[in-house]
C-alpha cells in the first residue's frame, strides 16, 4: 500500500472511505496554525510568580534574592552589549557570576576595558578572540561530527573550544579535531556519558512521522510511549517527532498500534486542543450513543460531533475492520490516530472515513479500551 496517499475504496453505497494516514508534508489548508509564541518577560519588571517558584526550586534561591539577581543580570546584559561592541575583534566573551555580583569580559586587549561601562567589570586576558574560537568550531562542523562525538562549544571561561565524546574514550573526538586541523592548544577533550537527542512532549493529535514517509497523529500517552492507528505503520516502523518504534500493530482486522518512544522524549496525559491548550485526560469511560466527543488531529485540529454507534465494522481496501466507533466528527488525511475524548475521558483513535471538513463526513475510531488491553498498557492520565 502507498503510504503518502489517501486511500479511498467503495462502501455499499456511493460514499468513499479513507485512511486517514497524511504525506509527510502536511500541505493542505486545514492545518491549524502554530499559537505564537509569548513575549519574553522584562527581569527588570514584575517576575512571573511561576519562575520566582521555579528559581526557588532548582537552583535555591529564596525569591527576594532571584528578584535582584535577574535585575543585575539585565544589567550586566546591557554592559557587556557595549564594551562587546567597542572591543570588537578583541572580545573573547563574558560571563557573570550573580552570587558574587561580578561581571566579567574577556578579551585580548584587557587594556581596553575602561570607562563608566566598565565599572564594576573584571577584564580577563584571554588568547583567542571569540571569533577565533567559533572558527575551530566551524571547521569542526566541516569535518563532520561523527556518532561518537556528541557535542563541541565554546568556552568563554577557560577561552577554549570544548569536543564532548560520548562514552569514557575521547578518541573519536581526537580524530575529529586532528581531521580538522584545528590547533591541538585551542580544544580540551571531555567526555559525556549519554548521547543528545531531542525533548518533545508526546500529546494526543500532535503529529509525528512514520519512515520519513507519511504523517499520522499521536492517540493517547502510555507508559513508555503512545497509541495510535495501525494502518499508521507496521511493528518494527520507525517515528520521529517524537522518535519511536512500533511495537506492536494491528490492521486489518483491528486498527490499533502502540508505539514506544526513545529516551528524552515525555509522554503527557493530554490532548492537544488545537486553540493553544491541552485537555487533561482522567481516564477513558466508554460514552454513550448520542454523547458528544470531540477529536484532535494534526490536519484539521480540534472537530466536535456526536457518537453515532459502536461495533462498527468498516470495509477498507485493505480488509475489514471490526469494533469501531461510527461518530458524525470530520476528520482529513494526517487525522488517522489521534484522539477521541468525551469530555476528558479517552475513547478511541481516529481510524478511516468519509467526507472532510469542509463538507462534513463520517469518521470511525478505534476503541482506546482495546488497544490498552490488547497490548498491556496503561493510559496517562493528567
Amino acid at each position: 500500500m502507498t503510504m503518502t496517499r489517501t486511500r479511498r475504496v467503495a462502501l455499499s453505497g456511493a460514499a468513499a472511505l479513507t485512511l486517514l494516514l497524511g504525506p509527510l508534508a502536511a500541505g493542505s489548508s486545514a492545518t491549524p496554525a502554530p499559537a505564537a509564541a509569548p513575549a519574553a518577560a522584562d527581569a527588570s519588571a514584575d517576575v512571573p510568580a511561576e519562575m520566582l517558584d521555579a528559581m526557588e526550586r532548582d537552583l535555591g534561591v529564596p525569591r527576594e534574592k532571584a528578584v535582584q539577581r535577574l535585575t543585575f543580570q539585565t544589567d550586566a546584559a546591557t554592559r557587556v552589549r557595549t564594551l562587546s561592541q567597542s572591543l570588537g575583534s578583541t572580545y573573547a566573551g563574558a560571563w557573570v557570576d550573580p552570587a558574587a555580583g561580578t561581571v566579567h569580559v574577556a578579551t585580548t586587549a584587557p587594556q581596553r576595558v575602561k570607562g563608566p561601562v566598565a565599572k564594576g567589570v573584571t577584564a580577563v586576558a584571554a588568547t583567542r578572540s571569540l571569533s577565533d574560537l567559533e572558527a575551530v568550531g566551524a571547521r569542526l562542523d566541516a569535518a563532520g561530527l561523527p556518532a561518537d562525538v556528541a557535542t563541541w562549544y565554546v568556552d568563554v571561561r577557560t577561552n577554549k573550544v570544548v569536543v564532548e565524546a560520548v562514552g569514557q574514550d575521547t578518541a573519536a573526538a581526537a580524530a575529529l579535531v586532528a581531521s580538522a586541523g584545528v590547533p591541538a592548544d585551542a580544544v580540551q577533550l571531555a567526555t559525556t556519558a549519554v548521547a543528545p537527542s531531542t525533548f518533545i512532549d508526546v500529546v494526543g493529535g500532535n503529529a509525528y512521522y512514520i519512515n520519513n514517509s507519511s504523517r499520522c497523529s499521536v492517540g493517547f500517552a502510555v507508559q513508555g510511549g503512545f497509541v495510535t492507528a495501525g494502518h499508521c505503520g507496521r511493528t518494527g516502523a520507525s517515528t520521529t517527532s517524537p522518535s519511536g518504534t512500533f511495537r506492536g500493530s494491528s490492521f486489518p482486522g483491528n486498527d490499533y498500534a502502540w508505539v514506544q518512544t526513545a529516551s528524552g522524549n515525555t509522554p503527557v496525559g493530554a490532548v492537544n486542543n488545537y486553540s493553544g491548550g491541552r485537555v487533561a485526560v482522567k481516564g477513558s469511560q466508554q460514552a454513550a450513543v448520542g454523547a458528544y466527543v470531540c477529536r484532535s488531529g494534526s490536519t484539521t485540529g480540534w472537530r466536535c460531533g456526536t457518537v453515532q454507534a459502536y461495533n462498527t465494522s468498516v470495509r477498507y481496501a485493505q480488509g475489514t475492520v471490526s469494533g469501531l466507533i461510527r461518530t458524525n466528527v470530520c476528520a482529513e488525511p494526517g487525522d488517522s490516530g489521534g484522539s477521541l475524548l468525551a469530555g476528558n475521558q479517552a475513547q478511541g483513535v481516529t481510524s478511516g472515513g468519509s467526507g472532510n471538513c469542509r463538507t462534513g463526513g463520517t469518521t470511525y475510531f478505534q476503541p482506546v479500551n482495546e488497544i490498552l488491553s490488547a497490548y498491556g498498557l496503561r493510559l496517562l492520565t493528567s
